[in-house]
């Protein structure tokens, strides 16, 4: 009979104190951007209000799926939707094993033609599974109960299409949490933002801005940083990396504009936090 109390005991403890995850779990009504210190990549997660799951990229190692275990509860095994802005290996390679070790729902990304190894695993474990594949194209719009997720670049499908400079392939997207706005920029370098300024009908105006390709010369021309107005840039960079990035004369430019700058290789892990007005950082 003991036995039999301590075992209902042990359970009802166990039930309470799940009970006690979801129930603080549900008073959470804050969006929070993950921006992973993954070393020289990207990175990024996307935990909406209503407790589903975006990413944006994995690094180019594993050490991103730790980090998304740690962000992520316990209990919760689902990505909603995987965005990969372009296959180079320091964005793509974690991605391979979020889609072995998650259940994913959605993949959105632009199919270029790209012959690694890992990008090649990559496709392989999404035909394998028979994950809904998108292809990327401007105008698309992902809901997420009260947070959309909107594609502003590229502005035809590449599918397929070979690319000698595959940053000018990089998928742009706009996360919209009612007046909170972030713009991810993949590795989209300066003849891409021209056409995005040129072209695309979105506002362009965010308040968090991940930087285009790590903070390199290449990207973030100063009329494209003047149109976005970002109260945040945030660059995610490996310290002391080969390719001298971020440079000095973005990080110059951004200053000047008046860009509060957050960078993975000097602060980590950066997480922002919203509840659709304001945003601020953990």
């Amino acid at each position: 009979m003991k036995k039999i109390i301590k075992l209902l005991s042990g359970s009802i403890l166990i039930t309470l104190i799940l009970s006690a995850v979801v129930f603080v779990s549900n008073q959470n009504q804050n969006l929070k951007v993950y921006f992973f210190d993954v070393g020289q990549g990207d990175g990024i997660l996307i935990r909406t209000p209503s407790h589903q799951n975006i990413v944006i990229d994995g690094g180019p190692d594993n050490s991103f799926i730790a980090k998304l275990g740690q962000a992520l509860p316990f209990y919760d095994r689902t990505i909603d939707l995987m965005v990969l802005t372009h296959p180079h290996d320091d964005h793509l390679f974690g991605l391979v094993e979020v889609l072995k070790r998650y259940r994913v729902k959605q993949v959105l990304s632009t199919g270029v033609l790209h012959t690694t190894d890992a990008y090649l695993e990559w496709l392989s474990v999404i035909q394998d599974n028979k994950i809904n594949f998108k292809t990327a194209r401007a105008g698309q719009t992902f809901m997420f109960a009260e947070v959309s997720l909107r594609v502003i670049y590229p502005f035809n499908d590449l599918s397929q299409r070979p690319f000698d400079e595959l940053n000018d392939s990089s998928v742009v997207t706009q996360l919209i949490y009612d007046q909170a706005k972030w713009l991810f920029m993949g590795d989209l370098e300066e003849a891409g933002e021209e056409e995005i300024m040129a072209t695309s009908p979105v506002e362009l105006k965010s308040n968090v801005l991940k930087v285009g390709h790590h903070g390199s010369e290449t990207s973030s021309a100063e009329k494209f940083l003047r149109a976005v107005q970002a109260s945040y840039a945030v660059i995610s960079v490996g310290a002391e990396n080969k390719f001298g990035h971020p440079s000095r004369r973005i990080i110059h430019r951004l200053e000047r504009l008046g860009a509060q700058i957050l960078r993975t290789d000097v602060l980590g892990d950066i997480v922002c936090i919203s509840d659709g007005r304001q945003i601020w950082l953990k």
